[in-house]
């Protein structure tokens, strides 16, 4: 379905800022997504498999079709595992993957490899296939995470309850951008992903100092989930009532979250900072106890 292009100097366009909170850019915060043209690739090439397989005796078409359906599996299965690989990367504080998706996807595209060599040829060809595929495979796109990461000195409770928090956050912005997805209006899905932009800095500085986050708790819970809520609510008026005040009263709303997750990320960074002045206060204080001068 076509979207009607719309900026800042396109007409009726909306300012940069509105309300209480700047509306960012629709790119700030995001980088490109990691292989994805080697992962789309992985995609078309089983294509021919499919074509051939119509051509071929019973047998041949049941283990042809197979082999493409291995190939497409693996295809999804590594797609999804550079997704969470890159999730994975971006936060400070984060779980393992449960399942090594990318690891998996290299074993199903050596075992569809080699079907298909088995098809075409004999078991000498099927096993060349299928090491040449796995370790291709794996050498392209890399191994899982295999291990949680945290902050140092932080002990492993913390950091798996921040893990556990910002995960459910997370799951709550994906949920509002899938809804807000419906609507097929460019200037909401940019306030969406605005507000995400503002949310995930608070979730990299709980990340920082894990102590934030008894204060942050209501605003990665009970925010985010009514937020979520009134987007789902939202659309669905929306979609029946393009014209009604709807609109209006769910950007307030966003610009109200934006600028109130805003001001609290800047008062963790300030009591940080406190604390960090503290902390060197104290060390002088040592120093001058011991006879060193610090000028």
């Amino acid at each position: 379905m076509s979207q009607r292009f719309g900026g800042e100097f396109s007409p009726n366009g909306q300012p940069k800022t509105q309300g209480k909170a700047p509306v960012r850019r629709p790119f700030d915060g995001k980088q490109p997504a990691r292989s994805a043209g080697r992962v789309n690739f992985l995609f078309i090439a089983p294509l021919p498999l499919a074509i051939r397989a119509f051509f071929q005796d019973p047998a041949g078409l049941a283990m042809t079709l197979a082999a493409f359906g291995l190939l497409i599996l693996s295809a999804w299965m590594t797609r999804d595992g550079v997704f969470a690989h890159q999730a994975y990367d971006a936060r400070k504080i984060a779980r393992r993957p449960a399942i090594p998706r990318k690891i998996f996807g290299s074993v199903l595209m050596g075992a569809g490899l080699g079907l298909a060599g088995f098809v075409g040829g004999s078991m000498a060809s099927a096993i060349i296939f299928a090491v040449l595929g796995a370790g291709l495979h794996f050498a392209a796109f890399g191994p899982d995470p295999l291990r949680n990461k945290g902050v140092d000195g932080v002990d492993t409770f913390q950091t798996d309850r921040v893990a556990r928090a910002v995960t459910e956050a997370e799951k709550h912005l994906s949920a509002m951008k899938e809804s807000i997805g419906r609507t097929r209006d460019r200037h909401l899905q940019a306030r969406i992903d605005s507000f995400s932009t503002t949310a995930r800095e608070m979730f990299r500085t709980v990340e920082d100092d894990p102590r934030d986050l008894t204060a942050a708790r209501k605003y990665l819970g009970v925010y985010l989930l009514g937020a979520r809520d009134a987007t789902t609510k939202f659309v669905d008026i929306y979609q029946r009532e393009p014209k009604g005040g709807a609109r209006a009263a769910y950007e307030t709303l966003l610009d109200d979250l934006e600028a109130n997750f805003t001001a609290r990320t800047q008062q963790f960074l300030s009591d940080n900072r406190t604390d960090l002045d503290v902390e060197i206060e104290v060390l002088r204080e040592r120093l001058a106890r011991e006879g060193v001068r610090m000028e």
